[in-house]
């Protein structure tokens, strides 16, 4: 899926919600856990309860690489289930030499038919540049996190910039709008404006609404821009919404919510 069927797919749905599925073998519900695909049948029915109010999936790769094989193989399982009509991201934030960057691009591009992946940017232009070079693929670019340690590197000066507005600046110098995304952290709202002052046209994916504090009216007040432009991640607020047999449906309920409030925050197209 490229940027132009990404926007369409936001204004069709009045949605930018992108639901997360960083599934913890610990959190599904009791009655799944004995079974021996658990993962892949949970977020089967995660999605069957929120592809019509979502545009996007993202997998955070970390909670399946952590069971060896037997994840791998529910992330491709999972990967494949997700309806062509959804952007799907592996959140798999690689980055490293040149060769190896290519590797991993053939990996989350090809092996695993992703349409975007999240890329460090610290090694610079080589360990980004392998992500930029496929055909209607993104590499979605860190740029300002939620976490506690962004004060450490991306909240220092660099002369009379922040290192995060440095980063932004630099790496949208190396691709576009089409195959460029930055991770903005919706606990970051505050600083969305002079992000949107460096890259008014990029879409931004935002982590952090809902169980880890983000305000979704803020981040699309200062976020949105004339293509929607953003892709609000909800994970654990919708998975794990349920803890028994109608996990599903209150998933879904959950979902449909965010839908409804994003759709107040779009333009009439």
């Amino acid at each position: 899926m490229n940027r132009t069927q990404l926007i369409r797919q936001i204004q069709e749905k009045r949605s930018f919600l992108c639901v997360g599925l960083d599934t913890d073998t610990n959190k599904i519900p009791k009655h799944l856990q004995s079974m021996p695909d658990a993962v892949f049948q949970f977020n089967k029915a995660i999605i069957d309860a929120t592809k019509d109010f979502c545009v996007s999936y993202k997998i955070n790769t970390a909670f399946y690489e952590a069971q060896g094989l037997k994840g791998w193989e529910a992330m491709e399982k999972t990967l494949h289930y997700i309806p062509e009509s959804h952007f799907t991201i592996a959140d798999a934030k690689r980055g490293d030499i040149g060769n190896t960057s290519a590797q991993y691009a053939k990996t989350f591009f090809e092996t695993l038919p992703f349409d975007a992946v999240t890329v460090a940017p610290y090694m610079g232009e080589d360990s980004v540049r392998p992500f930029l070079e496929y055909e209607n693929k993104m590499a979605i670019v860190l740029g300002l996190t939620s976490n506690k340690g962004a004060k450490d590197f991306e909240l220092q000066k660099i002369g009379n910039q922040y290192l995060y507005e440095k980063v932004l600046e630099t790496v949208a110098s190396w691709g576009s709008p089409n195959n460029l995304m930055f991770v903005v952290g919706a606990t970051q709202a505050s600083e969305l404006t002079n992000i949107r002052k460096i890259i008014p046209e990029h879409f931004l994916l935002v982590p952090g609404v809902g169980a880890q504090g983000g305000s979704l009216r803020e981040v699309s007040e200062y976020g949105l821009n004339s293509d929607s432009g953003l892709l609000v991640n909800v994970s654990r607020a919708i998975l794990y919404a349920g803890k028994d047999e109608n996990f599903g449906k209150e998933a879904s309920e959950i979902a449909g919510q965010y839908q409804v409030e994003m759709s107040s925050y779009l333009p009439k197209y």
